[in-house]
């Protein structure tokens, strides 16, 4: 048995501290993890995510007051009456212009675990220090807590959690534009809070505080929040997937009393958008996605919406499973495609809006273009499902072209296999004509906005998977075991890059270059993020991150 187990260790895989890149070396800076106590316990009862809060500097004199709710509902336009188009029509289809829902009162309700103040308005506070006015912080969820770390301090343990004594929370997302309520919060049984980040570490207690509840006691839907996302310049907007392959649009700081019922969907096969009846409602629209969940979202900086989850029942071996992209202000269904085995359950953006990338449980990374609107690419390299990816949105491309626009983009994908894959976008490789299929090529949705409250939309848009002999295969340029357990994110940032799994250990690899090797470990991340946007979190429901690079074969 001694010589079993020998073996055993023997050939357990050893993992590495740094990831050697064509640019350099991945270091690997320091770890943050939650109290060792939950490991055990909430051990595979709720998956990981993480998510980058970045403070912008204010004054430390600045004081934060808001006004009651019924005071700014009679002085302050609404989002949705613009967006709706008046009271209770519903007939116009979304459209978001400048903003970042500063100005707009919320109703501080709902008790989380039975602890969360409730007032009738809004409340004040000044800061006494500057410790949390400014910085990058990392939020994460193990079990039923939201746990807060400062990624520029070295020290492993968080500065802040917070319990919810209802539900686990399942997914996150900060908005950096945003004044007031800037993070949001999805829970297992459905329900969301919108709440404001600042006021949280300003906090000493383990209870959110100043929340707004969105879906209590699940009015719109009991299904899991899967994954929630601000709307680009959306003032205020944001969206809630749901397992119940349903998106729903919320306005924060909207009254959540009103009626907001909507009509049955028609047929559960069909994307269909339903708006509410009334222009105090919130959520402010439905829309029905698919028969099965809506595993991950993403929002693109000029406008367009991914989706990825699963169609069909879960009881089905290999159900349909499709990338879905939208024209959200329109409204309309662009194009897709379907994967190749399984779910899809993450995607991901380029920042120029012209790539989009998938994975999940075929193994794979394909990637989209939207100028083509088909697969262009796809990455083989994984040995079990991908469960994240992302572009490096700061990563300096070698050359570029006479336009002076990129040429080649880096992202990373990482898996239940515990591996981080670093992939090579160059699009003189896969300029190369592609062989379609007869009726291949999307079918565009034409004509204006809809004109009626149920708009059906044909399936035609979306296309087959084709056959991989006819779309460049890609390689990754680095593949490396860096977790001991399956991976649920990844996250570029100026200075590093960050990883997490499913049990909640975020490991931080310094970028090559810039420190030197021999004093990597005692520097710490400045995690300067400059104007890039931060509206979604690296969130998948399902499984872990994945991030390809092309290199075609």
């Amino acid at each position: 048995m001694a010589s079993a187990s020998l073996s055993t260790k023997a050939q357990s895989p050893v993992l590495k501290t740094y990831m050697k890149a064509p640019e350099g070396r991945y270091t690997l800076q320091y770890e943050k993890i939650h109290p060792a106590s939950l490991l055990q316990y909430y051990h595979a009862k709720t998956i990981s995510q993480l998510t980058i809060a970045d403070l912008k500097e204010k004054s430390v004199a600045q004081t934060v007051t808001t006004l009651p709710a019924a005071t700014s509902a009679s002085s302050t336009r609404t989002v949705a009456s613009r967006l709706l188009g008046g009271a209770g029509s519903g007939a116009r289809a979304l459209s978001f212009s400048g903003g970042n829902g500063t100005g707009k009162a919320a109703c501080v309700g709902g008790k989380i675990g039975g602890s969360v103040p409730t007032t009738s308005g809004w409340t004040s506070y000044s800061s006494n220090s500057d410790y949390y006015e400014r910085g990058t912080y990392l939020v994460f969820n193990a079990g039923d807590t939201l746990y807060i770390s400062d990624l520029n301090s070295p020290d492993k343990d968080p500065i802040k959690s917070i319990h919810f004594g209802n539900s686990n929370p399942m997914c996150h997302a900060f908005d950096s534009k945003s004044d007031g309520h800037d993070l949001l919060i999805g829970l297992q049984n459905g329900d969301i809070y919108s709440v404001s980040f600042r006021q949280q570490l300003h906090d000493a207690g383990k209870k959110l505080i100043g929340a707004q509840h969105y879906n209590k006691d699940g009015v719109m839907t009991n299904s899991q929040c899967t994954c929630v996302a601000w709307v680009p310049d959306g003032d205020g907007v944001f969206v809630a997937g749901h397992s119940d392959g349903s998106i729903y649009v919320y306005e924060k700081g909207k009254d959540v009393t009103a009626d907001c019922s909507f009509p049955s969907v028609k047929d559960q096969t069909q994307f269909s958008v339903a708006h509410s009846r009334s222009s105090k409602s919130n959520p402010i629209a439905r829309w029905h996605i698919s028969q099965g969940s809506i595993n991950n979202l993403s929002f693109s900086t000029n406008g367009y919406l991914a989706t990825v989850g699963r169609d069909g029942a879960y009881f089905l071996l290999s159900p349909d499973s499709y990338l879905r992209v939208f024209d959200f202000a329109n409204e309309k269904l662009i194009c897709g495609g379907k994967s190749y085995y399984g779910a899809l359950l993450c995607c991901a953006w380029s920042l120029d809006g012209k790539y989009v990338l998938s994975g999940g449980e075929d193994d794979l990374v394909q990637v989209w273009s939207m100028e083509e609107r088909k697969l262009v690419a796809w990455g083989e390299g994984h040995n079990s499902w991908v469960s994240a990816v992302a572009f490096d949105l700061h990563w300096p491309a070698p050359d570029s072209d006479e336009t002076g626009e990129n040429v080649v983009y880096r992202f990373a994908s990482v898996g239940q296999d515990t591996q981080m894959l670093l992939w090579d976008l160059a699009l003189e490789e896969i300029a190369v004509p592609l062989r379609c299929r007869t009726g291949g090529s999307p079918t565009l949705s034409s004509g204006g906005p809809p004109a009626h409250r149920d708009n059906i939309y044909s399936p035609e848009t979306l296309q087959p998977s084709p056959s991989l002999r006819d779309v460049p295969k890609l390689s990754p340029v680095v593949a490396h075991r860096i977790h001991a357990e399956p991976l649920s994110g990844v996250i570029f940032t100026n200075e590093s890059v960050l990883t997490i799994c499913r049990e909640g250990l975020i490991k931080v690899w310094i970028r090559p270059g810039r420190q030197n090797d021999e004093d990597q470990s005692a520097t710490s991340d400045t995690a300067e993020f400059k104007d890039l946007p931060l509206f979604t979190s690296l969130s998948s429901t399902n499984s872990s991150f994945q991030q390809p690079a092309i290199l075609l074969q």
